[in-house]
């Protein structure tokens, strides 16, 4: 009887946050969404192998797609924080459907050519650049409860590996039986699901602050506002360090889908479907907690497990266990990118969290371009597993690096981190 009773509690308890009408509108239309852009993300990824047979070029398209991340989201951060998050929003969801319509038009028209991916990927990097931002800060908007904000991040990062679970094998198949223009096309009109959903929201407007401060001021005002804290600085340097170094993994998939476990499309998308799933998992393990006390343990375990993950498909030669090891890897993923989110948006000023959540962004997206760019220099040199043992190696040593703040944490925190962090 004990399993009938406590299972309905749990699931409620996971989905508490659905109970914002505004948060409800927002995780639909973005289930929907992301879908599509996890489906455009392994058809380009498998376009430009296709296309040129570079690993170094997968590297080069990677970076030219993520970059203006790195460069202009502190920046977008000031904005955020100045402007109405809720519009910026509907204009970047706007131009990125556009982005995918022109994609697949070119691909469809058969007039496709590398120049045209990295303009395009600058393009949609640029629009990420204020997106991501203005999505993080906008998840307080939408969540009136700040008890609900842990749950809301987790169910968040629960609807993007969802899409990531569903995309890649969607991908797969389409760009076996029609190509990738295909892929793209049903990308641009997925977002119309996303924007339909935030004009049909009710926000509630931001008292609006005087400025009397230029941007760079603003800019250095945020910066030292992050790194003042120990914990705010600690988690962004761990994040920063794993996405430089193991999150690119993602751009060498092609090559181990091809040439190291002979498949094709189809294996490419089981593999990213399988970090995928392994993403879900951590997501609903998030979610599923009661508060955010101890997530400063449970980040280095993840920092940890991810790196193991990654040596260890390294390795791999045999498919079904690359597939188990790409669970486990998205799985510590998930985690340690989720987990590090909450702590920053419950200890962050309101009027200071787009500036923060820009250098989260920055820390999580914007570093992942030079990993892309090493891991595909790296990967033409001395191949993409020893390219791959090497990311994971970096990340377990972060992991301990960032372990050894614990103890910062208690002592120069003291009973306002154990608030936050479990102490």
């Amino acid at each position: 009887m004990r399993p009938v009773k406590t299972t309905p509690m749990q699931f409620k308890r996971i989905l508490r946050a659905l109970q914002h009408r505004n948060y409800r509108l927002f995780y639909a239309g973005q289930s929907i969404s992301l879908i599509g852009t996890w489906m455009q993300r392994i058809a380009m990824s498998w376009l430009v192998y296709r296309l040129t047979g570079s690993t170094f070029l997968l590297g080069a398209v990677g970076f030219a797609g993520q970059i203006p991340t790195f460069l202009l989201a502190p920046f977008t951060g000031v904005l955020v924080d100045r402007y109405n998050r809720h519009r910026i929003l509907i204009v970047t969801q706007m131009l990125a459907m556009i982005q995918a319509l022109t994609l697949a038009l070119l691909i469809l028209t058969k007039v496709i050519a590398i120049p045209h991916i990295i303009f395009l990927s600058v393009f949609l990097g640029i629009v990420n650049a204020f997106d991501m931002p203005a999505r993080q800060s906008f998840l307080v908007d939408m969540v009136e409860e700040k008890e609900d904000l842990g749950n809301a991040i987790a169910l968040n990062s629960s609807m993007v590996n969802a899409a990531r679970l569903l995309g890649p094998s969607i991908a797969g198949m389409l760009i076996a039986a029609v190509g990738e223009g295909m892929c793209f096309l049903l990308n641009s009109i997925s977002y119309v699901a996303v924007i339909a959903a935030l004009y049909a929201m009710k926000i509630t407007p931001r008292p609006t602050i005087a400025r009397h401060t230029n941007m760079l001021m603003e800019l250095r005002e945020g910066f030292a506002y992050a790194f003042d804290s120990i914990p705010i600085r600690s988690v962004l340097m761990l994040l920063g360090l794993v996405s430089l170094m193991g999150m690119p993994y993602s751009a060498l998939m092609p090559v181990f889908a091809e040439n190291i476990l002979g498949g094709g499309p189809h294996t490419l998308g089981f593999l990213m479907g399988a970090s995928g799933l392994g993403a879900l998992s951590g997501a609903i393990f998030l979610a599923a907690r009661q508060s955010v006390r101890g997530l400063e343990k449970v980040i280095t375990l993840a920092a940890t497990l991810f790196g193991a993950g990654l040596m260890a498909f390294a390795l791999s030669r045999v498919l079904w266990l690359s597939l188990a090891l790409m669970v486990l890897t998205g799985f510590g993923m998930m985690v340690l990118m989720a987990a590090s989110n909450t702590i920053l948006q419950t200890r962050v000023d309101d009027d200071k969290r787009g500036r923060v959540m820009s250098l989260y962004t920055m820390a999580f997206m914007g570093t992942v371009p030079f990993g892309s760019l090493f891991a595909g220099s790296v990967a033409s040199r001395i191949g993409a597993p020893n390219t791959l043992m090497i990311g994971g190696i970096a990340c377990i040593l972060g992991a301990c690096l960032f372990s050894r703040q614990l103890a910062s944490f208690r002592k120069i925190e003291g009973e306002g981190a154990a608030e936050v962090l479990g102490k």
